[in-house]
């Protein structure tokens, strides 16, 4: 009897001590897959960070949604510099510039008109891609808005984002309640988030203040 006892307590313990590691290792695993997701898609923000900041650059105002903005990078075209030769130690010493190389032929600068996304990106890059969310089976919500400066400018600005509960939903539910909650205690927006329509940022990823 004693010893039926004594392996029903050594079970009990062992069972406890699983359940308090299982326990602990919760917001591990959440933390774990946080980040694994998120890097992904802090990648892709920055992405439409560098199409909306070009697309301004040549339409004077961000690209309201993700077909203008993949049209743009598909048709559209962007000087790029394409440089044969560079100056020698010797010619550097002897004061010799850039602009006089040209000019003697020494070396070679030409400015060929590529479109947005071989310029910003690569050949190989979706544009269409742009607005889903890695791994997640969704979009990110993306608007533009204009503000009024302390000063008085307009500044043109957008913003692009996706909420913790769009992509960490299928994760632990009370450390994603946890996660939200702590956002909107900080009145910060719930989520990863690049640009802001109701500050001027400069265009800064959330991840980028923390």
């Amino acid at each position: 009897m004693k010893v039926t006892l004594r392996i029903l307590l050594v079970i009990a313990v062992i069972l406890l001590a699983y359940m308090c590691y299982a326990s602990l290792m919760i917001p591990v695993r959440f933390d774990v897959e946080k980040d694994l997701r998120e890097k992904a898609i802090i990648a892709r923000l920055i992405d439409i960070r560098k199409a909306q900041i070009e697309y301004k650059n040549i339409h004077k105002e961000h690209a309201a949604d993700f077909d203008l903005l993949a049209k743009f990078l598909n048709e559209e075209k962007l000087p790029f510099l394409v440089k044969e030769g560079v100056l020698t130690d010797e010619q550097l010493e002897a004061g010799m510039t850039e602009q006089e190389a040209v000019k003697k032929g020494i070396i070679r600068r030409d400015t060929m008109w590529v479109t947005a996304k071989d310029t910003l990106f690569g050949s190989d890059f979706n544009a269409e891609d742009l607005r889903n969310v890695p791994g997640a089976g969704i979009q990110f919500s993306m608007d533009t808005a204009t503000i009024i400066s302390s000063s008085g400018y307009v500044i043109k600005v957008f913003e692009a984002g996706v909420k913790y509960s769009d992509y960490l939903g299928d994760l632990n539910k009370q450390e994603l309640f946890n996660l939200n909650e702590v956002a909107i205690k900080q009145n910060k927006y719930p989520g990863l988030r690049v640009g802001s329509l109701t500050e001027i940022n400069n265009n800064a990823g959330n991840w980028e203040n923390l």
